[in-house]
């Protein structure tokens, strides 16, 4: 039987939960007007919101829409800083539910996973898979638009499974229907919470590709999976079921672009492309480092941004791109790019 958690009221609704959640939300943002507003008045306003979550007052606020283009055009949210300490409380109180129970090859927006130990996974599925059989192919698939897609009566019932605090899943709901309640779909990307509940909705899937198909070789970042195999027919027969799972448990569909492809030729997944034997930083990443760069030089000589802001920037891209084999890479890129104020 399904062990459910009834008794999380206090570790979102207390002076305390509410204080640790503001130390969350304030980290790399304390210098902000909104934060420096909400921690002059500290104890006030987490009263207020204390308050506010006990009487079932409280409501998420407006959103600030804007769009951004890395590289895809996505429509991004803002909320006030006082609904992001919420949030902050509130995910504290659910993530070790969900956590022991999340399979361990999904690794978007997970402590301790991320973007570098999926690599690294995959590598290692290669590897594994290559040993296995004389052919190895891939089932590249990814969610058609999936923070748009997530269906609001879904998630809630998803959620459920797990936690049946009435209080908890009141906020829950508000936070959930705050986002185009008309048609019952969607999440906000930029909720704290949307990163929690997009593992929660698709934690499904994993489980029917990890437990009911019994599938080794799969690991999944966000809406992004794959699936290694040793012949096309076999990842074809999965996609089909996979699309048929996708559209009956979770009214979602997988992207038109979703096929099978030869291990041999390389795997783009993660913003690198992927081999057995070694991994490259994909080409058009490759070109927006480079983009970024002479952006970046010409802001400096125009006196925009400083050395420490320069440097800070590219020992977090070289931290990233040497987790490739970019040695030649990461040389030709800095040999062409000066950063001079003349």
């Amino acid at each position: 039987m399904t062990k459910t958690y009834r008794h999380l009221w206090d570790q979102v609704a207390s002076f305390e939960a509410l204080h640790a959640a503001y130390l969350k939300a304030r980290r790399d943002k304390r210098y902000e007007y909104e934060t420096l507003v909400f921690s002059a008045n500290l104890e006030d306003e987490l009263v207020e919101l204390l308050d506010e979550l006990r009487s079932g007052r409280y409501r998420t606020g407006d959103y600030q829409r804007f769009f951004v283009h890395d590289p895809k055009t996505r429509e991004v949210a803002a909320l006030r800083f006082r609904d992001r300490v919420v949030q902050h409380a509130l995910v504290a109180a659910m993530e070790p539910i969900y956590e022991h129970r999340f399979i361990a090859d999904s690794f978007a927006c997970r402590s301790g996973r991320g973007i570098h130990a999926a690599a690294d996974r995959f590598t290692e599925f290669l590897r594994r898979a290559h040993r296995k059989w004389d052919q190895t192919y891939v089932l590249k698939a990814d969610v058609c638009k999936y923070f748009a897609s997530v269906d609001h009566g879904r998630l809630k019932a998803a959620i459920r499974r797990y936690i049946a605090c009435p209080p908890t899943l009141a906020v829950i709901d508000e936070i959930v229907e705050s986002w185009n309640a008309e048609t019952g779909k969607g999440m906000p990307i930029g909720n704290l919470t949307s990163q929690l509940f997009a593992n929660i909705y698709l934690h499904e899937l994993d489980e029917f590709i990890k437990y009911e198909r019994r599938w080794k070789f799969y690991l999944r970042y966000m809406d992004d999976f794959l699936l290694i195999g040793p012949n096309k027919a076999e990842l074809q027969a999965m996609k089909f079921q996979i699309g048929e799972f996708l559209a009956d448990r979770l009214c979602l569909s997988l992207n038109p672009k979703t096929d099978v492809y030869p291990t041999a030729q390389g795997i783009p997944f993660i913003g690198f492309r992927f081999w057995r034997t070694h991994r490259l930083l994909r080409k058009d990443r490759v070109q927006r480092t480079k983009r970024y760069l002479k952006s970046m030089a010409r802001k400096y000589r125009e006196g925009r941004i400083g050395a420490g802001q320069i440097q800070a920037s590219i020992m977090a891209w070289i931290g990233h791109a040497k987790h490739a084999n970019t040695y030649r890479l990461r040389e030709h890129i800095f040999g062409n790019v000066v950063f001079s104020k003349s």
